[in-house]
C-alpha cells in the first residue's frame, strides 16, 4: 500500500513544480518535504498519546522508577523503555523533554535518549534475519549498555546548568500534576501538550531536516561506502563520523549496514556506522540545541560516539 503522504510529497516535486525525477535537487525536496510533514505529525501523535498515558500515571510514580538512589538502575529502566519504543533520534526528544519536565534526573533521560533510537524490536528482527541471533542479542545488550553508561556519566557531572532556560526551571520545579475528571479533559491537556512542545520545535525539525536532505541527495551512498572500506586500522571512527550527518533510523540504515558487511568491510565497522546514524544525527544535534546548551549537546555526542568506536572495534574482534 502507497503511503498518502509520499505519494503528495512526490507530486509536489515532479509533477507540480516539474523537478526530474532522481535529480538531485528533486531527490533533496522529495526527502525534506516528506520527512519534515513526517517527523512533524508524529511528534505531535507521539506527545498526544504519550499524555494520554501519562495523565494515568502518577507524575511521582514515574519520577520514583526513574530517581532510584542504586547507581546504574534507573539507567537500566530508562534504557530499556527506550529500547521498547520505536522512535527515530528526533522523535525521541519530546519524551526526553517531558521525562525532564516530571523532575526525572537528567542522566536517565539521557540513557533512554540514546538507547531509544539504537534498540527496538523492528530493529532486532532485521537483526535476526541478516545477522543471526548471537549478532541480534550482543547488538541489543550493546545498545542498552551504552544507554545505561552514557546516562551515569552525564547524570554524575552535574550537568543540569546546561538546560536552556525554561527547561531548567521545569526540572527545578517539576510541573504542578493535573487532575482529571473525565477522558475529555485528559485529550484536552493531552492535546495542549503535544502543541507547545511541537510550537517551540518545529522550526529546529525543519532547519535540521532540510540539512539532512541535502546530505542525502548530493552525497551518493557508493561515497559513503568507499570512505568506510579505504579506512583501514580507523574504519570504524570514519564510519561513525561519516554516519553522524546523516538522518535516518536503524532500520532504514541495517540494509545498508549489510551491503558493507557483503562487500568486505568488517562487522563491527558496518555496525559502528548504523548506531552512529541512528542515534546522532545532524538534525538531532540542531533539535537538542533547543533544549541544551551546545556543551551538554557536544558531551552526549562525543560520549556516544566513543562508546559506539568501542562497540565497533569490540564486534571486529568476536564476530
Amino acid at each position: 500500500m502507497s503511503d498518502p503522504l509520499q505519494l503528495f510529497s512526490e507530486w509536489l516535486v515532479y509533477d507540480a513544480l516539474g523537478f526530474a525525477v532522481g535529480s538531485k535537487v528533486g531527490t533533496t525536496l522529495d526527502f525534506f518535504i516528506y520527512d519534515s510533514i513526517k517527523i512533524v505529525l508524529l511528534l505531535f501523535v507521539i506527545i498526544f498519546v504519550m499524555a494520554v498515558i501519562r495523565s494515568y500515571i502518577s507524575q511521582k510514580r514515574i519520577k520514583k522508577v526513574l530517581s532510584g538512589r542504586v547507581p546504574l538502575v534507573p539507567n537500566f529502566f530508562a534504557s530499556l523503555f527506550g529500547a521498547a519504543t520505536p522512535f527515530c533520534s528526533c522523535s525521541s526528544i519530546p519524551i526526553f523533554i517531558s521525562f525532564l519536565e516530571a523532575g526525572v534526573p537528567l542522566g536517565t533521560a539521557f540513557s533512554f535518549l540514546v538507547t531509544s533510537p539504537l534498540v527496538n524490536e523492528y530493529v532486532a528482527v532485521l537483526m535476526l534475519g541478516f545477522f543471526g541471533w548471537e549478532v541480534a542479542v550482543a547488538y541489543v545488550i550493546a545498545g542498552v549498555i551504552l544507554g545505561m553508561i552514557a546516562g551515569l556519566f552525564i547524570g554524575r557531572m552535574g550537568m543540569e546548568k546546561y538546560l536552556v532556560k525554561d527547561i531548567a526551571m521545569h526540572k527545578k520545579n517539576p510541573k504542578k500534576e493535573a487532575k482529571f475528571n473525565s477522558y475529555k479533559e485528559r485529550l484536552a491537556f493531552a492535546y495542549s501538550e503535544a502543541k507547545d512542545i511541537v510550537s517551540k520545535l518545529w522550526l529546529w525539525i525543519m532547519f535540521g531536516v532540510g540539512i539532512g536532505a541535502v546530505i542525502h541527495g548530493f552525497i551518493p551512498e557508493e561515497v559513503v561506502e568507499s570512505i568506510i572500506s579505504n579506512g583501514g586500522i580507523f574504519a570504524v571512527p570514519l564510519a561513525v563520523l561519516v554516519g553522524i550527518p546523516i538522518y535516518a533510523n536503524c532500520s532504514a540504515v541495517v540494509p545498508i549496514a549489510v551491503v558493507l558487511f557483503q562487500k568486505g568491510v568488517p562487522l563491527g565497522t558496518a555496525l559502528a556506522f548504523m548506531m552512529a546514524t541512528a542515534a546522532l544525527s545532524l538534525p538531532e544535534a540542531i533539535i537538542l540545541r533547543r533544549v541544551m546548551r551546545l556543551k551538554l549537546v557536544a558531551l552526549f555526542f562525543g560520549l556516544v560516539a566513543a562508546g559506539i568506536i568501542l562497540i565497533g572495534y569490540t564486534f571486529n574482534i568476536f564476530f
